[in-house]
């Protein structure tokens, strides 16, 4: 998913909800953008998966309506790129052929849904929908981690210390003997840590401990 500057159609807006569709089959592609603007989606159409991998895909929460059979890259093979790539937008397939083996593939790789053609409107839109709220959750959920983690970053070494033991359970009697300091100090440190990380209890700081992937103790 690389492409020139010169080349890349930068789509950048106001936040709105975006479904890219990608089908080589003209007709298609406007059937599919008459029936996702009429809710209130905005729509961007291509030809192929190259054409899309040219564009810069906006910071809003968007899905991709992707025909299992391009020409050049195929849907799965553009699948697997984009996986590659570590671009998460939800997929929903699209097939003339209703090839089952496919279909499996696709849904083990992660994609929303897998729908025969022709299809009902209400079907697509249901998947689109899905796919849309899919994404805008992870967006959120990494929104709040990129939060927690700057806020981790500004600890000292030793509030960091005091916050994985408080996340522990441990007392600041026993974190004043590990660390071999008096408990006021301990206290010192965990008022500094709770504030910086804008914690409201000890069992919300463990919720922020898991969220940012740092492992308590089993002992």
């Amino acid at each position: 998913m690389t492409g020139t500057p010169k080349s890349q159609r930068d789509l950048t807006t106001p936040a709105e909800r975006i479904v890219f569709v990608i089908d080589d089959d003209m007709a298609m592609r406007e059937t599919l953008s008459s029936l996702f603007r009429s809710v209130g989606l905005r729509v961007e159409l291509f030809g192929s998966a190259r054409e899309f991998a040219r564009i810069k895909i906006p910071e809003t929460a968007s899905c991709l309506v992707l025909d299992i059979r391009l020409p050049g890259v195929g849907g799965l093979d553009f699948q697997a790129e984009l996986a590659n790539a570590d671009i998460r937008i939800p997929i929903i397939f699209m097939t003339g052929h209703g090839d089952i083996p496919m279909s499996v593939k696709a849904m083990k790789a992660g994609a929303i849904d897998f729908l025969t053609k022709p299809f009902r409107d209400q079907d697509m839109l249901d998947a689109v929908v899905k796919a849309l709220e899919r994404d805008q959750k992870r967006r959120d959920s990494e929104k709040v981690v990129s939060e927690l983690r700057v806020r981790f970053d500004s600890l000292t070494s030793r509030e960091r210390e005091v916050m994985a033991m408080v996340v522990d359970g441990l007392l600041n009697k026993q974190i004043a003997g590990k660390l071999g300091v008096a408990e006021i100090t301990v206290k010192i440190h965990r008022i500094n840590m709770m504030r910086k990380m804008k914690a409201r209890s000890a069992i919300n700081l463990v919720g922020m401990a898991d969220l940012l992937g740092i492992r308590r103790s089993k002992g």
